[in-house]
């Protein structure tokens, strides 16, 4: 089965690389395209257990307090569903098993009964890939982990199953509260009480305070969403820029002011409230808005002038600053750290995997407070690069051996940009080294039959023919 056309693509630039050399993982015969997994280490005490993330804008989605309990794919072990990424842990630490993209399950606590049962009819080798780890040493030290994705078609099917009962329910629960007229509730701005229908209290928000959460029919668990936004005023912190402020006055006055009387679209707490978010399996509003924006542009003549570039947001090696572009970022690890990458890149000659993997290897390392040098841990991060700053060792890499290996092809943070912008060019290679200019002088044709006689072109046929002669 061949490839999808594209996958190598999208993997370099998700930061998921992958080279035919790489024999430590061995995928079943339905895997064909990259997941995100979890990244290991050889020693026991280094593994991280969950994606890390780079510092971002706030969001998540809360958990519901009160749910019910998931059970363990293969022991009895329980946790709530507030608790899922504590059951995580305990399935990659003790049954070796690694779920991808479990943020996009519907209902992980259906989904964790069905592999329960199916786990217990088939070998787990029948449904995951293998990922082999430490596979340099003895074989008593090497570790097996079993990947499920979506990339099995069972696992596929049963994502979208409890995707559209999702939707179903939602959708039930959305057009309860359509009907409902026993809904009562207080304006956030002047406290002003409706009964009635929910859109009531929507619309006169909308109308009189300038406060649109978008049309009503289109929001589901309209009560918690409500309840949601009164809770974050009454500490105080605006809807918009989620920033939080010593007082009501100084609050109301910076929200109109600002112009903040909106929610945070980014915020993925609000997602749930908007039925949007329901309806195709994987995808967020943003991904089906944008789809819906280009089925309209389709037939019209292509406009760019409004064009705007996302910017990088890419994140420092050492420290938190973020910056636009990876030209200031470089800049900015050279300038106050002493890291040069595309030195280093070139120095070593490094190919666009082998930079994945040092990056991700100093992720790691300085994630851990570890010089990876000397390595010797510190207490706080601050404290690790003082050290590797006064002692230089953060421009002194380690054996080659040490981080030229297969866990490090995976991300160390799940989001992290600069693995998106890595380039195996000879320009970049070459950075820094202007090349020389060869000048080209063209030759005077104001004269066609001298030209004829003097050419340079015409002397080395002359040549070519009299080397030609016996």
């Amino acid at each position: 089965m061949a490839t999808p056309r594209g996958s190598a693509e999208r993997a370099r630039k998700s930061g998921y690389a992958s080279e035919t050399s790489m024999q430590e993982v061995y995928l079943p015969s339905f895997v064909r395209k990259k997941q995100p997994i979890l990244s290991l280490s050889t020693d026991h005490e280094d593994y991280i257990l969950e994606p890390l993330s780079l510092p971002e804008s706030p969001g998540g989605i809360s958990a519901v307090e009160g749910s019910p309990s998931v059970p363990c794919i293969f022991c009895e072990e329980y946790s709530p569903v507030s608790e899922q990424n504590q059951l995580l842990k305990h399935m990659i630490i003790e049954h070796k098993l690694v779920i991808a993209d479990v943020k996009l399950v519907a209902d992980f606590r259906r989904y964790a009964l069905y592999w329960k049962k199916r786990f217990s009819e088939q070998p787990i080798t029948d449904f995951c890939c293998v990922i082999r780890t430490n596979s340099e040493a003895a074989l008593e030290e090497q570790d097996n982990y079993f990947l499920l994705c979506d990339a099995l078609p069972e696992d596929r099917t049963l994502r979208e199953k409890l995707q559209q009962q999702r939707l179903r329910e939602n959708l039930e629960q959305q057009q309860r509260e359509r009907n409902d007229t026993d809904f009562h509730g207080a304006c956030m701005f002047c406290d002003k009480e409706f009964t009635g229908n929910r859109s009531d209290l929507l619309n006169h928000m909308a109308n009189d305070h300038a406060f649109n959460v978008g049309l009503p029919d289109n929001i589901v668990h309209c009560e918690e969403f409500l309840e949601l936004l009164q809770k974050k005023l009454d500490s105080l912190q605006c809807l918009y820029c989620e920033k939080t402020f010593r007082d009501k006055n100084t609050l109301k006055d910076h929200m109109r002011k600002k112009q903040h009387r909106r929610i945070n679209a980014k915020n993925r707490e609000y997602d749930r409230f908007y039925i949007i978010n329901y309806l195709e399996f994987g995808k967020t509003w943003e991904e089906v808005q944008s789809e819906d924006d280009r089925e309209l542009l389709d037939n019209q003549e292509e406009d760019w002038s409004g064009w705007e570039e996302h910017p990088v947001c890419a994140v420092c090696l050492f420290c938190e600053k973020q910056a636009d572009t990876t030209e200031k970022l470089y800049a900015h690890m050279e300038e106050a750290h002493g890291f040069d990458l595309l030195n280093i890149k070139a120095e070593h000659g490094l190919n666009f995997y082998q930079q994945v993997k040092l990056l991700n290897f100093i992720r790691r390392e300085v994630h851990q407070c570890r010089c990876y040098s000397c390595q010797e841990k510190f207490q706080l991060k601050r404290e690790l690069v003082n050290h590797m700053e006064e002692t230089r060792h953060i421009t002194l890499l380690p054996a080659r051996s040490m981080w030229d290996q297969p866990q490090y092809y995976f991300p160390t943070y799940e989001n992290d940009t600069l693995l998106c912008t890595l380039s195996d060019s000879e320009d970049e290679l070459t950075a820094g080294k202007q090349k020389e200019d060869v000048p080209v002088i063209s030759e005077d044709i104001s004269n066609i039959e001298a030209l004829k006689r003097t050419s340079v072109l015409n002397q080395l046929l002359c040549e070519e023919i009299n080397n030609g002669e016996p």
